[in-house]
């Protein structure tokens, strides 16, 4: 693995890590999931802006890529509603447990999305991940409503992280992740004013919940996702994904330790984390091998 790969491949795990972790703070606010992806989406867009002001940075974007990123904003901010509504009706691990099927999704969709060949290898990685996942979930199917939350949530997070593959080409991250999350706050905006949920209680939160707001919005988000879309410019699509699916091993091994209680799954479904971890080291392995070959 060259040296500029292996940089943005070790960075990507100290991402995925914060993402993990992610997860412990959704689970410690207790806001509801629409509105703590508001005030996520809000906050983060306060320190992108600072961030660019800070690197001097043009805020300029041509009028058909600042529509792409307006539909892109929709898709994050409904990855992240589903995201953290399938920690409040389930928990933590089962939430992260289903992100590991974003490699098999990523393995169909990513040949689509850049025209090139299927890879047999990334299939049969990502089927022992659906495998894997069958085991946690054939012990743990009472949390279904949360399975079915987390799915939707990482359907729309391969989609929208497709599509940033093709924006960050163009332009700067920290940019378009500015006016994504600008354009995923107005969204849930214009549904807050129609549904009539803006209100002096939905501005009243505790002291506890300001401060986990502010590390998820600042480090687990500003920082996290624009970085993330950085080593987009040198890891493929695919390899994120994979690389992604050990957030819920992070995730689980933190919740286990910090929140405790409901976090403490079966055995089976420990036994289906390791495989993923497996699955992920025996990925960059085999790319490793071919790299060498050519």
């Amino acid at each position: 693995m060259q040296k500029g790969n292996l940089k943005s491949y070790l960075n990507l795990h100290l991402i995925v890590f914060i993402w993990g972790f992610t997860a412990i703070l959704g689970a410690l606010i207790s806001i509801q999931a629409d509105a703590l992806v508001w005030y996520r989406m809000l906050l983060a867009s306060v320190f992108l802006f600072l961030f660019i002001l800070f690197k001097k940075e043009s805020f300029r974007i041509p009028i058909k890529e600042f529509f792409k990123l307006i539909f892109v904003g929709l898709l994050i901010a409904l990855h992240w509603i589903f995201f953290f509504e399938a920690i409040h009706v389930s928990n933590v691990s089962i939430t992260l447990a289903v992100f590991s099927l974003g490699a098999f999704f990523a393995s169909i969709l990513e040949p689509i999305f850049y025209g090139r060949k299927v890879l047999w290898y990334e299939v049969f990685f990502g089927l022992i991940i659906i495998a894997a996942l069958g085991m946690i979930l054939q012990v743990e199917i009472n949390y279904l409503e949360g399975i079915m939350y987390a799915l939707a949530s990482i359907i729309i997070g391969v989609l929208f992280t497709l599509m940033n593959g093709k924006l960050i080409e163009k332009h700067e991250p920290s940019v378009i992740t500015f006016y994504e999350f600008l354009a995923g706050v107005f969204f849930i905006t214009i549904y807050f004013l129609f549904t009539h949920k803006f209100n002096v209680n939905f501005f009243i939160l505790t002291s506890k919940d300001w401060i986990y707001l502010l590390i998820l919005s600042s480090i687990c988000t500003a920082y996290a996702f624009t970085a993330s879309v950085k080593v987009m410019r040198v890891l493929s699509p695919y390899t994120i994904m994979l690389t992604t699916s050990l957030e819920p091993v992070y995730g689980i091994i933190l919740a286990f330790f910090i929140i405790g209680g409901k976090e403490k799954m079966s055995m089976p479904f420990y036994i289906g984390a390791f495989l993923i971890v497996i699955t992920v080291i025996l990925n960059g392995v085999f790319k490793h091998y071919l790299s060498n070959r050519k």
